[in-house]
């Protein structure tokens, strides 16, 4: 029967407050903390993938598209049409507009990835070979007459500017029986070859020339540096070629622009014309995900089935060319070399977080603890407990996750989501299951009120025994591996994790050792007179059985920073050095190729500039030969560099720029047999090649003979491995051809002013040592990884100090206690004040002295495995001008850290004790209160 219908009335409900909204009200600003912290870790966590994944990207766009043209160009070629062809079909498969249909066929035919670059792509007909200039107005270095390549390439008006005269054209119906036509050059290739507007330029042999090409233009290029004028330079600047013999005779290269419809008369010369298709690949869409593919690809493009389907439509004969599977393998390599490095600090700052996030849910279970007791005793279960503090917690972890990843997401462009929302997610996990995990572990069984929970009590059982000794076993594995494997070949996840192990093991041993020095040394304490000082180490000495994780926190965050400040610090270094082996000084003022002497007044010019401190003029001379005499082995000798120098100035140079020091006197002059002899600084090349006694040396300096008196590795004229050194005063021709300058703040501008000055300025050439520098930074990927680095030293510092605030915010209620019952005993404020600075005084003091001791033992004994040359220098190791760049300490990276954990520390105890002081003994001392 419905009850309205008889008038009774429903029993009324229960009303019961919801348990999360309750605990959110009740708690509004620990809620808040909580969730800034998730935010700020799930940021982090979602930020490094993408952020890895975001270099990389512009990484492998950076060496498409900064890599040489001839290297990056898809180049299809074909060779000339068969004699057999049809004259009138042989000249119909170079006329532009069945080069262009075709080149439409190929580009449709690019297998993904590739794409092409449609503004600088490009096709059109060529002479393979050479065609003689006859002409005698044309430069002829060594007599020989200058050759000529026709090239009718599609685009010229779109790809350069006209500076004097019009582009050339064509009149009627071009075919192989032309003989007159007209091209267009660069303003280069004018310049060089003498060509103006209106010039008549013969091909072919004299008395039979093969052509007549009228020059209508000379046009400047849009983009020098694009593929258009690049894949071939040739077009765009002449070349110098040597002839096969001996001495090798020099002549000029050139190229002749004509019209794309000129391109059938060609066959009649014998420059064998071949059409080709210069496709430029497109990089924006790219990312490093496409390497393996990509990969594949350009090698099916090469000679595999995709080349099959190029010959299909374009010519049976047709082959493609490119470096491009060489760039990404170079890039490759060097991201495999960078990656372990990285995931170091990955590695840590993750460590850190987790204890951090941890740490978070021990604070609030500990703040909770009597709550969570009193429901246990009322029949909950851990299971009921366990999922109501779950619900809490995720209430406000997700959402903080979920923008911690938006912002992430929003911040870091260019990379995949799914790294970043698996990390995220991580992140809200753990900071969900903290409080849960923690609250039941502590209250699986009844625990009296009051009752200790310090290392006096607390024995280390069994199995955290195996699981200790089972952690060092890593470590030691790790840091063998490291030592032995090194980065540079790529490690593993264990490797990676060798300095986090390090810290973990760390601060599992001094957790176990550091309360017995204070209980020892609290003994005598105790006879003096004050109490400060014997309550402060007594407590100390009793701390919480969970001291582990502050501690460990505390440690792997000062070592990832001190190892993260190593490896700035580490990449500096490289630089600086291969900065200087490539300049010998802050800057170098040289002739063409460090052989062609000086204008005079060069010297006296560049030691009035502002901020140069020295000067020193050197002659240098490369490819010098060496005697072989006395010598039975096929060996050729090495390539050596001359360097001539006053002995005195550039054994100065050498001990300030510490690069080979030697004495000056190593350069002085002797006698053997009535014949003077120069006493020479060598590498242990040449001082092994030519071996004891007296040589005679043949040089463009003059004829000298020469003994070794000092051996060095290096030296600053020169960057090669293999050098010769001597007194410049005593050969025949002294005038310098480099000037070497030294000064903390060389104006440049200054200085390229007076060297722009010099006669001959067009061959004299100025480099800074900072400009220098610069050029080893130009990868992405090396960028990219320093700032991952420099951002992991900041978090590593930051979660150190919110694990010490952690820390002291855990045991707060337990000392402001204290504190008031003291005070009922006569403890003034000041004592008060002298006691918490004393009780957090040696756990901040033992955190920083081994985290400073940890992280100096973690890079000294990283050191010998880590090869930071391919994050520092942007040539790959073989090129670059260092040999390896290994870790050093940086001692701010270690000290500033650790200072500010102690003096952080001593703040929050003043603090505390501010405070203590101002609420009063009876406030904190309530009845019935067990603390």
């Amino acid at each position: 029967m419905n009850p309205r219908s008889t008038g009774a009335e429903s029993p009324r409900r229960r009303v019961v407050a919801p348990w999360v909204a309750t605990r959110l009200r009740t708690a509004p600003g620990a809620a808040v903390a909580f969730a800034v912290l998730v935010l700020l870790t799930a940021f982090l966590a979602a930020a490094f993938p993408r952020a890895v994944d975001s270099y990389e990207n512009r990484g492998l766009r950076h060496d498409l598209r900064d890599a040489a043209a001839s290297r990056s160009v898809l180049e299809l070629s074909t060779p000339q049409p068969p004699l057999q062809m049809p004259q009138a079909a042989r000249e119909d498969a170079l006329r532009p507009e069945r080069l262009a249909d075709a080149h439409r066929e190929v580009v449709e035919l690019l297998p993904e990835p590739l794409r092409a670059d449609a503004a600088q792509s490009a096709h059109g007909v060529r002479t393979a070979k050479g065609l003689i200039g006859s002409d005698r107005w044309l430069p002829r270095p060594d007599s020989l007459p200058p050759e000529f390549v026709l090239a009718a390439q599609s685009g010229l008006a779109g790809h350069s500017t006209v500076r004097e005269g019009r582009l050339p054209r064509t009149a009627g119906e071009v075919t192989a029986a032309t003989k007159q036509l007209e091209a267009a050059v660069t303003a280069e290739t004018a310049k060089t070859m003498r060509i103006k507007v209106g010039s008549v330029v013969h091909l072919g042999e004299p008395g039979a020339s093969a052509l007549s090409v009228r020059i209508t233009g000379i046009v400047d290029p849009r983009d020098p540096h694009g593929s258009y004028w690049s894949a071939e330079e040739l077009l765009r600047t002449p070349g110098l070629l040597a002839k096969p013999s001996s001495p090798p005779p020099l002549y000029w290269q050139a190229a002749l622009l004509i019209a794309p419809e000129a391109a059938p008369a060609l066959l009649g010369t014998l420059g064998e014309p071949e059409p080709y298709w210069r496709i430029t690949p497109a990089t924006g869409h790219l990312t490093r995900q496409d390497v393996p593919r990509l990969t594949e690809q350009v090698a099916s493009l090469e000679s595999g089935p995709e080349l099959l389907k190029i010959k299909s439509v374009v010519d049976e004969n047709a082959a493609l060319t490119t470096d491009v599977d060489g760039i990404l393998a170079a890039g490759t390599a060097m991201r495999e070399a960078i990656a372990p490095v990285v995931a170091v600090a990955a590695f840590g700052i993750g460590t850190v977080a987790a204890v951090v996030m941890s740490m978070t849910g021990g604070l609030f279970a500990a703040r909770r603890r009597a709550e969570l007791a009193l429901l246990r005793s009322r029949g909950g279960s851990l299971r009921g407990i366990g999922g109501r503090l779950l619900a809490e917690t995720a209430v406000v972890a997700l959402p903080a996750a979920a923008a911690g990843l938006l912002v992430a997401v929003l911040v870091v462009d260019e990379a995949r989501l799914l790294p970043a929302v698996a990390g995220a997610g991580a992140v809200a996990l753990a900071a969900s299951a903290a409080l849960p995990v923690r609250a039941v572990v502590q209250h699986r069984r009844p625990r009296a009120p009051g009752e200790r929970d310090d290392l006096v009590l607390a024995r280390p059982s069994k199995r955290r025994t195996v699981a200790e000794l089972t952690l060092l076993v890593l470590a030691v594995g790790a840091v063998a591996a490291l030592r032995r494997r090194g980065t540079s070949d790529g490690a593993d996840h264990l490797v990676s994790a060798a300095p986090v192990l390090v810290g973990l093991i760390a601060a599992l041993v001094l957790v176990r050792l550091y309360p017995l020095p204070l209980r020892w040394a609290a003994r005598p304490a105790g006879r003096l007179r004050g109490a400060v000082g014997f309550l402060s180490l007594a407590r100390t000495g009793r701390s919480s059985a969970a001291g582990a994780l502050p501690l460990l926190a505390l440690l792997v965050a000062l070592t990832t920073a001190a190892f993260g400040g190593s490896v700035l610090a580490g990449v500096a270094d490289a630089r600086d050095r291969a900065a200087l082996l490539a300049t010998g000084a802050d800057a170098r003022i040289s002739g063409p190729g460090d052989s062609v002497a000086l204008p005079e007044g060069a010297e006296r010019a560049v030691r009035d500039v502002v901020g140069v401190k020295d000067v020193t003029a050197v002659r240098i001379e490369h490819a010098l030969t060496l005697p072989a005499r006395d010598r039975t082995d096929l060996a050729a000798p090495p390539a050596v560099s001359l360097v001539a120098a006053d002995p005195d100035s550039y054994a100065r140079l050498a001990r300030d720029l510490r690069l080979g020091a030697f004495p000056a006197d190593a350069l002085a002059v002797g006698t053997a047999d009535g014949k003077q002899v120069l006493h020479a600084v060598a590498s242990p090349g040449v001082a092994k090649w030519l071996g004891d006694g007296t040589h005679r040396i043949t040089s463009l300096a003059g004829d000298f003979d020469v003994e070794i008196s000092t051996v060095r590795a290096r030296t600053p004229a020169v960057a090669s491995a293999e050098f010769l050194v001597v007194d410049g005063s005593r050969l025949t021709h002294q005038a310098p051809t480099v000037l070497l300058a030294t000064g903390a703040a060389i104006d440049g501008k200054a200085l390229r002013a007076v060297v722009h000055g010099m006669d001959g300025d067009d061959d004299v050439t100025l480099r800074l040592r900072d400009e220098a520098r610069a050029t080893f930074t130009d990868s992405p990927v090396q960028s990219g990884a320093e700032r991952i680095y420099a951002a992991a030293v900041a978090a590593g510092a930051g979660y150190a100090v919110l694990a010490l605030l952690l820390s002291l915010l855990q045991s707060a209620p337990e000392r402001a206690t204290l504190l008031a019952r003291l005070r009922t005993m006569g403890l003034t404020t000041r004592q008060s004040r002298q006691l918490l600075g004393l009780e957090a005084l040696p756990p901040a003091l033992l955190a920083a002295v081994g985290g400073i001791l940890v992280g100096w033992a973690t890079i000294h004994l990283l050191a010998p495995g880590v090869d930071l040359v391919r994050l520092a220098l942007a040539a790959a190791p073989g090129m670059a001008p260092v040999g390896s760049a290994s870790l050093r300490a940086d001692p701010w990276s270690l000290a500033l850290p650790a200072a500010g954990v102690v003096v952080l520390a001593g703040a929050v105890a003043a603090v505390q004790a501010w405070w203590a002081g101002r609420r009063g003994s009876i406030t904190e001392l309530r009845a019935g209160d067990m603390r």
